[in-house]
Formats: C-alpha cells, sequence, structure tokens
C-alpha cells in the first residue's frame, strides 16, 4: 500500500471517526457529560495518590478505581455500547495510518566505506542481544574489527587505543551512555561512526533513523551505508547523545535497585519531589525571556528538541541536527516577567544553543540514563554537526517525526499533501519507497 494511500485512508477514518463521535455525544447526552465527569475525578485522584504515601496513596487509589468503575458502568449500560467502540478503533486505526504515511526513508549521500572500522560491544546490553545476534561473528564477516567490553575496561580508553592502531571507522553496540563516549571519540578524531542498536531502548539510534529492529543489519553502515551529520551535546565537558535529566528522574536513577524495577522506583521517588509538602530542588536558571528562575521538579536538556504530546512521534526529535538544545522544564517556577510579578506556565519548552544551571551543592543527574553527580554550575551548549553518522542503506535514515507537522490542522494539510503526490522531504534527502510500497 503507498503512502498516498495511507494518506488518503487516514483522513477518511479520520473524518468519519469525528463524525461518528459528535452523534454519539449528541445522541447520549447529558451521560457523555457524567462520564467525562468520572474520567475526571479517577485522573485527579490517581494523581493525588501517585504523590503522597501510606493512607492518603491507599485513599486516593480507591477513589480512582471507583470512578473508573462508574464509567465503566456507564459504557457498558448504554443503549449503544458498539459505537463508543467504533470511535476508539476509528482513533487507532487513524493514527496508525497516518504513522505509515508520514513516515520517510531517506537516501542519503553515499560514503566510501573504512578499510580497517572497529565494533565495540557490550555483551550484557540489551539482555544479551550482541551474543544472541552473534555480532561478534557478523562484523568480523564484514570485516569490522569486533572488541569486546568486559568488565573493568574503560570504554574511552579501548577507543582511544584502536584510534592509535588505525581504525578509521567506530561503532557501538550498547546502551546510549556507551554510544556516546565512542561518538565523542569518533567526533574528536573526524571518523565516521556507526551506531547498532543493542541495548535496551536505544533512542539515539531511533532518531537517527536506524533500524532498531535489525541489529544486524546495521552493521552496514561500514559496508556500503550512506553519511549524515548530526549534532552532539555537552554538560561540563561530557558529551551526550540524548538527554541530561534533572530532578524527577535524576532522583530516582540514583536509587539502589531503579535498574531491576524502574516504574516502582520511580513511583516512590515521585511524593519526594512533587508531594505537597516538598519544597522544590534548589536549582537556578534563565528562561528564554532572559528572566531568572527558581527550582523546577524536572528539567530536561535534550541533544536537540523532542517532540512531546503528539499522538505521531512523540518522544522522538524530528531533527538532530538543528544546532539546538531543547529545553524542558515542569514544576512551579518561581520567577516573575518583567515587573517582576507575572505568573509561569507549570510546564515550558524552548530550544536555545546554550543553558546554564545554578546551585548551591552539587545535582543528581541522569545522562543518557546513566546516574551521575554534576558540581554546579552546569554550563550545557551544542556542537553543531561534528558527527559523521553512518547509516545502512536498507534503514530510514530519518527520525520517526522528521515530516510530522506541528499541530492538528498542519497534520492533516500534510496527510492531502501526500495524498495528492505533494508531499515535501527532509533537506537534503530524497525519499524512497517503503517496504510495503
Amino acid at each position: 500500500m503507498t503512502r498516498r494511500w495511507l494518506a488518503a485512508l487516514a483522513l477518511v477514518l479520520g473524518a468519519a471517526t469525528i463524525v461518528l463521535a459528535v452523534v454519539v455525544a449528541v445522541r447520549e447526552f447529558p451521560r457523555g457529560l457524567f462520564l467525562l465527569g468520572l474520567v475526571l475525578v479517577a485522573g485527579v485522584s490517581a494523581w493525588y495518590a501517585v504523590v503522597r504515601r501510606g493512607v492518603a496513596r491507599v485513599a486516593g487509589l480507591a477513589v480512582a478505581a471507583a470512578a473508573l468503575g462508574g464509567a465503566l458502568v456507564l459504557v457498558v449500560t448504554r443503549g449503544t455500547p458498539w459505537a463508543d467502540a467504533f470511535v476508539v478503533a476509528g482513533v487507532v486505526a487513524t493514527v496508525s495510518a497516518a504513522r505509515a504515511a508520514i513516515h520517510v526513508h531517506v537516501d542519503l549521500p553515499r560514503a566510501t566505506a573504512p578499510r580497517h572500522p572497529v565494533l565495540f560491544f557490550n555483551p550484557r546490553s540489551g539482555g544479551g542481544k550482541a551474543e544472541r545476534f552473534k555480532l561478534a561473528d557478523e562484523a568480523a564477516h564484514r570485516g569490522i574489527e569486533p572488541i569486546e567490553l568486559r568488565p573493568g575496561d574503560d570504554l574511552e580508553t579501548l577507543v582511544r587505543g584502536a584510534v592509535e592502531r588505525g581504525a578509521d571507522g567506530l561503532a557501538m553496540a550498547g546502551g546510549d551512555g556507551s554510544q556516546a563516549i565512542v561518538a565523542a571519540v569518533a567526533a574528536a578524531c573526524g571518523l565516521p561512526y556507526a551506531c547498532v542498536p543493542a541495548g535496551t531502548r536505544n533512542h539515539f539510534a531511533l532518531d537517527l533513523g536506524v533500524d532498531r529492529d535489525d541489529v544486524v543489519g546495521a552493521l552496514d553502515a561500514f559496508v556500503d551505508g550512506g553519511e549524515r551529520r548530526v549534532d552532539l551535546a555537552e554538560v561540563n565537558g561530557r558529551v551526550f547523545v540524548n538527554n541530561v535529566s534533572l530532578g524527577l528522574y535524576a532522583q530516582a536513577v540514583q536509587r539502589a535497585g531503579y535498574r531491576e524495577a524502574k516504574l516502582r522506583t520511580l513511583l516512590d521517588t515521585v511524593p519526594d519531589v512533587l508531594g505537597p509538602d516538598v519544597t522544590e530542588p534548589d536549582m537556578r536558571w534563565r528562561g528564554p525571556g532572559g528572566h531568572e528562575h527558581r527550582g523546577g521538579a524536572a528539567v530536561l536538556v535534550s541533544n536537540n528538541r523532542y517532540r512531546l504530546g503528539r499522538a505521531v512521534g512523540s518522544g522522538t526529535r524530528p531533527r538532530i541536527d538543528d544546532g539546538l538544545l531543547g529545553i524542558t522544564v515542569l514544576g512551579r517556577p518561581t520567577g516573575a516577567g518583567a515587573d517582576g510579578s507575572s505568573s509561569q506556565r507549570p510546564w515550558r519548552e524552548w530550544s536555545a544553543p546554550t543553558f546554564d544551571v545554578e546551585a548551591d551543592h552539587p545535582l543528581p543527574a541522569g545522562i543518557d540514563g546513566e546516574k551521575v553527580v554534576l558540581e554546579p554550575p552546569l554550563h550545557f551548549h551544542i556542537r553543531p554537526g561534528v558527527l559523521q553518522v553512518r547509516v545502512a542503506r536498507r534503514h530510514p535514515g530519518a527520525s520517526p517525526s522528521a515530516m510530522v507537522p506541528e499541530g492538528m490542522l498542519a497534520g492533516v494539510a500534510e496527510l492531502a499533501r501526500i495524498a495528492l503526490g505533494r508531499d515535501q522531504t527532509p533537506a537534503g534527502s530524497t525519499p524512497r519507497r517503503q517496504p510495503w510500497t
């Protein structure tokens, strides 16, 4: 099925779903208002429970469960429950078709294959993906020297040693923290770099346009791959490829047992950071208007801006070569406007080439998912286009959100252009037909 047909399908399904939802809402008035009210009560009660402990948490969860139960009863006892099912199915199908239509596969400029590429791999990353996919053998078969990272090894020392021995291409199969180390050396030495998605989540690989389900195929980046230049970011001299978290997530990462029970540890950390009697962390920073603010329950500084809260492409970066940091702050910033009195939104997001955080004590942080403690002041800055990335030619070559427009109306307009055969492509690239076309 072509992208044009998928775009047309998304438009038709979306319109039909909206019409059906309006008809159901009108026919079921005012029961729909009661349903919405119960859902809101459940949400508020669940949040109340999350930021508290003990009896208060139990009470909040009980109210949330009761409200959800009431909402479920309203749905089941309605005269036309099938209509609700069709609305939900229509939303899911619309989003799926839109995601497939807007997703692109680009032809990156061809690059000369390195003569002595080296692959570093962590056999423990991603539950043992390197061993499961026999990456060492697959790399050797492609003329790539495999080097295993053993307990106690210093990865940066290994990488620099390989460069001194003549390596002219560097690849890493492991988590994003390890990817950052190898990418930093590759950028410093002006060598091509390949990201092999053998970690747990492989966020960097996703935004580079590497197929995370094709671990072995990623090695072909050093056989006949295309090349693109992307940014790296730094905080106090340390390179990161994804993001640095301060506040809630950083506190959770520091706790014992986080790796074994991430969700439970994060939930247990929430009352310590967002509870009603908690003072926000002692952090001082300046917003996009230049005014100073304090606090922030969570601060996320990323290597290029993440797209958040979208149905399509959420949690990914549309670009990783924009030359700007992405900065997101969640909390109750007390800094004011120019007159010293205006209030600020609890959620703020902007981009900038640099960002500074002041504090009176060391700050726990999560850098590409690794726990560290940083000495203030924290200075973040972007390094535009310093990394030569190689990507296998059969991989997408672009982020899933590279062509996703901002806003619903812009998304509809883009789907219409695709359906009419007038869609655009990312700068410097040409579209390639998808496997399903």
